[in-house]
């Protein structure tokens, strides 16, 4: 189950599907995984566009709500030289407004495993909702994907939102705030800054991908490093959302870890190498 933010990606040259949650379900089902969808849009042309489209991977779209007199979430996004892109995410959007019922209440007792972000909880009714499902979910794998979008954070939220996890998911960007955020500080080799963050924070795994160098995976046995794939970079938007939905349904899968790395690793390069997220 994928839980959080549905939305329209504007890109200079046009616009595109996304949301790291809508990404990540749309992977995960593309790569086997029985995947349903948590989120709210509106009932505007984004809307519709964002159920058929998730449809269209085979991802279960009963979840998602439609709050009328509210617009489908949009985030202007400009490219640098590299790819790289810079967000400006548009406020008062649907997946705001998502709210508990007891389908979801339901649902959610029946998954394998959880995905979510920080980015879904900017607002007090998603965030309730989204913990509400997490505390019912607390048997199974919860991977928290640090999404760090300014202005829409802050340390008390990538506490709380690690206690609740079980499988942290970050970005070599993001590691130093992540790590002052739970009091760890960020002297040290990254390395030594993932394993505190393991021990310390009560974690099964923590995985840091670090875009055209690979990623690391840290687990109570040791640290595993998988260099890159190479790719011809079109725009690294959505990623790091196939990264996790790869790693993850191997996981579940009982795929061996320095396998499942690599096969991540692979499937983001891929995802490198065209526009858009999916």
């Amino acid at each position: 189950m994928s839980l959080g933010e549905v939305l329209w990606d504007l890109f200079p040259d046009g616009e595109q599907f996304g949301g790291a949650p809508a990404n990540f379900a749309c992977h995960a089902a593309i790569l086997g995984g029985d995947v349903s969808m948590v989120s709210a849009v509106g009932d505007d042309p984004h809307g519709r566009s964002a159920i058929d489209i998730l449809q269209s991977h085979g991802v279960d779209v009963r979840l998602i709500q439609v709050v009328p007199d509210s617009t489908t979430g949009t985030v202007g996004i400009e490219l640098d030289g590299k790819g790289k892109p810079t967000f400006t995410i548009h406020e008062g959007s649907a997946w705001d407004r998502l709210t508990w019922s007891e389908e979801l209440g339901s649902k959610i007792t029946q998954v394998h495993a959880v995905y979510f972000g920080t980015l879904g909880q900017r607002s007090e009714a998603s965030q309730i909702t989204i913990r509400r499902a997490l505390a019912a979910a607390a048997t199974v794998p919860r991977v928290l994907d640090i999404n760090l979008r300014s202005p829409f954070f802050d340390a008390a939220l990538i506490r709380e939102s690690i206690e609740l996890t079980s499988i942290l998911k970050l970005s070599d960007d993001e590691l130093r705030s992540v790590c002052n955020a739970c009091g760890i500080g960020a002297n040290g080799s990254s390395e030594e800054l993932l394993k505190r963050l393991l021990t310390e924070q009560n974690l099964d795994l923590v995985i840091m991908t670090r875009g055209a160098d690979g990623a690391v995976l840290v687990t109570p046995d040791g640290i595993l490093e998988q260099p890159g794939i190479p790719t011809t970079v079109v725009d690294t938007v959505g990623a790091g959302d196939s990264f996790t939905a790869a790693f993850l349904i191997g996981l579940l899968q009982g795929v061996s870890n320095s396998r499942n790395l690599q096969n991540a690793c692979t499937i983001a390069a891929r995802v490198c190498a065209h526009s858009g997220a999916v």
